[in-house]
């Protein structure tokens, strides 16, 4: 499905929307909406009530939050941090809804996660001296 998505996509002219409909696999009743950012496919699957330009402004918020985490994104942020990806995507779509689009609501999330993570990773180095220390 990936394969016939990007195949399907990246035949089209920039000059053409950024939504297919009646694709491939799936039923008559779902859409693909997708941005394309420098080298960068953002692609989601919809069905046929979802909103084409509310879809394509996802996107730009999920992509702009990516950008500001990761000072102008690229590829290898995407694999190499999947785990934040994941949890930035998370913030804005939960379950097929749309939870945020407020940027700055998003990168706060982001922000405190990252609190947590670096007090967590110091708590447990604590830990670790203190068994050292202990033996």
């Amino acid at each position: 499905m990936i394969k016939e998505c990007f195949m399907l996509i990246s035949k089209r002219s920039d000059r053409v929307c950024n939504f297919l409909e009646d694709v491939g696999a799936w039923s008559k009743d779902t859409k693909l909406v997708y941005r394309v950012y420098a080298t960068l496919y953002f692609i989601f699957v919809v069905d046929g009530s979802e909103s084409e330009l509310g879809i394509l402004d996802l996107i730009h918020v999920f992509v702009e939050s990516l950008d500001h985490v990761f000072e102008n994104v690229c590829e290898l942020d995407l694999i190499f941090h999947t785990d934040k990806v994941h949890h930035i995507l998370d913030e804005v779509v939960m379950g097929g809804m749309v939870l945020e689009t407020n940027l700055q609501e998003i990168l706060t999330s982001v922000k405190e996660q990252e609190e947590l993570e670096s007090k967590g990773s110091k708590i447990a180095q604590a830990k670790y001296k203190l068994k050292q220390q202990l033996r």
